[in-house]
């Protein structure tokens, strides 16, 4: 627990509102008094200097922030980025942090290691000992909670966050209902019991209305009433619930967007009674300052073309260059949920607040200039990994884009793995290409589709928030090239594992 003497008198804590991705699914609390934090695992939340801010923030901030002291924390491991990130940024700040995990030795050491705890463990490696296991399991009934933990969590959290979530788009019906829906319900039943309850802060998805152009910050009418989605689930078999996936999607892309709908209706009509906000992020990705820039551990969306596209592997997109992206870093998420959790709990708003955590409409790319910086970028920062000269083309076509597919992409593949086998190694080429055409194939939808995010609730939370040097939330502070060139720098570092002093020598490799 951060120390009472560590607040300055410009840094109250408010007397009533705080008083004194995958299938894992993961838990951290942090044991002290009471916040909660469910969060998902394949964001991997991320922030090195976050808790050692807490020490000496009072000293520079005039915002009415309280800092969660005496609180506990819970994170759920379905995005792991999250789940990092915020633990980081409390455990400077709690008496100790419980892991609720289904594997315990695999959840605490895979969080550990991360490179967001490097000047944790630098500076005050202490405070990892906090990290105490405890067995559990959102996708069980009660979570699969025992009944000293479930009272444990009931009689001292004072904030929940809950993102725990498969991120899955090709995910069957019932398992993506059963984490992303019904989870959801578990977490709120969970909530009714907690006496101390001051925030709830549920996690979504800034797609989870991609059947709508307009995206308002409000919770929409999902396209079949969740408890009868659940039954189907629970009762019918596997063919004929994917007859009912099939009309149920409508113009959901896939199953990922509509049961976080699902989940964003149960939180309306189900935590209506408790002080609850919903989060809405879009596309996340590498982090802008924190823990460091361009911060990533995981290829996913994104990333993963990025990547791609720095070694040369990747020649054709499909993608509507003209249309805006709408990416976020995953920084900006973290910030703004403890921000959103400050605010729920000190203002404690009289209607479900509902928050589009996105760039598109306050600081908007398109693809056809993010596409630049990356080949820009690509270039001047080459990976000793590159394997052709970076050069693609986004395409609209289809029947162009497979034939530049087979040419560009699976002809080298099997060329290379073909050199591979005559070596004695395994080829695995091949493998990489299936594998991005279906990831791409995933994503297509997102690039070929635009939205408006309304963003009035982040709005009116930046001007409430006004410290921006303790936790960023305003996005219209960050700079697109500068943003590219670090992520870039951080997939080189942190998925490539190229460390600067082979920047040389790939640099020569890439002019060959």
């Amino acid at each position: 627990m951060l120390d009472q003497r560590c607040l300055s008198p410009a840094f109250p804590v408010p007397p009533a509102s705080f008083p004194s991705g995958q299938h894992e699914v993961d838990q951290f609390e942090v044991n002290s008094g009471g916040v909660l934090f469910q969060l998902p695992s394949t964001y991997r939340v991320c922030s090195s200097n976050f808790a050692h801010r807490h020490i000496d923030v009072g000293r520079r901030s005039r915002t009415y922030v309280p800092r969660c002291i005496n609180r506990r924390f819970r994170f759920s491991r379905s995005r792991v980025w999250y789940r990092a990130l915020l633990l980081d940024q409390h455990q400077s700040s709690a008496n100790s942090i419980s892991l609720l995990a289904r594997s315990d030795k695999f959840v605490y050491f895979d969080t550990l290691i991360l490179v967001v705890f490097d000047r944790i463990r630098s500076e005050c490696p202490s405070v990892l000992h906090k990290v105490v296991s405890i067995q559990g399991d959102v996708t069980e009934p009660d979570l699969a909670l025992s009944e000293a933990d479930r009272l444990e969590l009931a009689t001292k959290v004072n904030v929940v966050f809950h993102s725990a979530a498969t991120v899955r788009f090709n995910e069957s019906l019932k398992v993506a209902v059963n984490l992303n829906t019904l989870g959801t319900q578990r977490v709120i039943q969970l909530c009714r019991d907690m006496h101390k309850l001051q925030a709830f802060v549920h996690v979504s998805t800034a797609y989870s209305n991609a059947d709508k152009k307009d995206v308002h910050e409000v919770v929409y009418p999902p396209p079949a009433n969740p408890e009868s989605v659940i039954q189907c689930c629970q009762t019918l078999s596997d063919d004929a619930l994917e007859i009912v996936a099939e009309r149920l999607r409508g113009k959901h892309p896939n199953t990922y967007t509509l049961t976080k709908a699902l989940a964003e209706w149960v939180v309306a009509e189900q935590a209506d009674d408790i002080p609850t906000a919903i989060v809405r992020p879009s596309i996340v990705t590498a982090a802008w300052r924190e823990p460091v820039p361009g911060w990533v551990d995981n290829v996913c969306g994104i990333t993963g073309i990025m990547m791609e596209i720095g070694r040369g592997t990747i020649r054709s997109i499909i993608c509507n260059q003209n249309l805006i992206m709408d990416l976020i870093p995953v920084d900006f998420v973290v910030n703004t949920l403890i921000t959103v959790a400050w605010h729920t709990a000190t203002y404690r708003p009289n209607t479900l607040r509902v928050y589009n955590c996105t760039s598109g409409g306050m600081n908007p790319v398109r693809w056809e200039e993010f596409g630049q910086l990356t080949h820009r970028h690509a270039c001047v920062y080459p990976t000793s990994h590159v394997m052709w000269y970076p050069g693609f083309t986004f395409r609209t076509n289809r029947l162009i884009h497979k034939i530049c597919e087979s040419l560009f992409h699976f002809f080298p593949a099997f060329v290379v793995d073909l050199i591979l086998r005559l070596q004695g190694s395994k080829p695995i080429m091949m493998k990489i290409s299936q594998r991005f055409q279906i990831a791409a194939k995933t994503g297509e939808f997102f690039a070929l589709h635009e939205w408006n995010f309304h963003c009035d609730n982040i709005q009116a939370l930046i001007r409430d928030y006004k410290d921006q040097a303790l936790f960023e939330v305003d996005v219209t502070q960050m700079d697109w090239d500068m943003y590219v060139k670090e992520y870039m720098l951080g997939i080189r570092k942190f998925i490539l594992k190229d460390s600067t002093d082979t920047l040389p020598s790939a640099r020569r490799k890439l002019q060959r």
